[in-house]
């Protein structure tokens, strides 16, 4: 099943703005800082290592190691243009990441499923942490956005065909509203949409 880092990008087969992840590059990514850094980056543009540590509260030794890490990997990159002197930019490589987790969660090397594990457990750590901060800070927002957000669950039985249809389908409609506003359009803002679907025992 084909999933992607919360940025707001659908998984396709032919898109350039996607890392698809392997293997290989997978060993570069697992780690909860690697994936902060990464997410931050995509999320409000190029920075220094400096700036990344004091927006994350780590140390600029932290940050500085793992964005080496993360561009030997192909996940960032260097911005020169921006830098002065000895100032080092850094930029997201790709707008977005896409794993085939099944095939990863099943690959023969013990050390790749648990870099898997790793890699699922802070997307979905990042999830409710972005939605408790959505929680504690939405009266700051006009009274239009405080009725125009949504937290809602749902039931139904399924096959995994239906299961694996269902994620495209939602995957496609959020899609389809890519691009619909310009940026700086007055009264909007950007959203964020997570897909969570995974089966329950009724046991």
């Amino acid at each position: 099943m084909p999933t992607t880092e919360p940025d707001g990008t659908a998984p396709e087969a032919d898109d350039p703005r996607l890392h698809r992840v392997d293997a290989r590059t997978l060993r570069g990514l697992a780690h909860p800082l690697r994936l902060r850094l990464l997410s931050t980056l995509r999320e409000y543009g190029p920075a220094t290592a400096s700036g990344l540590a004091e927006r994350l509260a780590e140390s600029s030794g932290a940050t500085s190691y793992h964005l080496r890490q993360l561009a030997a990997y192909g996940f960032v990159e260097d911005a020169p243009e921006l830098g002065k002197g000895r100032e080092r930019w850094w930029r997201a490589a790709h707008a977005g990441t896409s794993f085939d987790m099944g095939r990863l969660m099943d690959h023969p090397d013990p050390e790749v499923r648990g870099a898997t594990g790793v890699v699922i457990h802070e997307v979905a750590s990042a999830h409710a942490r972005e939605m408790d901060t959505w929680v504690g800070t939405m009266h700051e927002w006009p009274e239009t956005w405080r009725h125009s957000w949504d937290i809602s669950d749902y039931k139904v039985r399924l096959t995994p065909d239906l299961a694996s249809e269902l994620i495209d389908r939602m995957h496609a409609l959020v899609e389809s509203y890519q691009d619909r506003v310009p940026e700086g359009t007055e009264g909007s803002a950007m959203v964020r949409s997570h897909t969570h679907l995974f089966p329950r025992s009724t046991d």
